[in-house]
């Protein structure tokens, strides 16, 4: 499942890593950051897609403490 969301990020090197830690997590397909267009475009796995947003968001946080979604 794919999924946009509008994120407040406030720089693109932030962007860059937040994409990066993201990506990392178990049952993330991929993932886009974009600090130009302040959008997060998360597609992970249907079953868990829920839990994988959770864990996105605070691998987002533990990078940049202001991150910001919108769910």
């Amino acid at each position: 499942m794919q999924k946009k969301f509008k994120i407040e990020v406030d720089c693109a090197n932030c962007a860059a890593k937040i994409e990066q830690a993201i990506s990392k997590l178990p049952g993330v397909n991929n993932v886009s950051v974009s600090f130009m267009a302040q959008k997060m475009v998360l597609d992970a796995e249907d079953e868990r897609f829920d839990e994988v947003l959770q864990a996105s968001v605070k691998a987002a946080k533990r990078v940049e403490p202001d991150f910001e979604i919108e769910l």
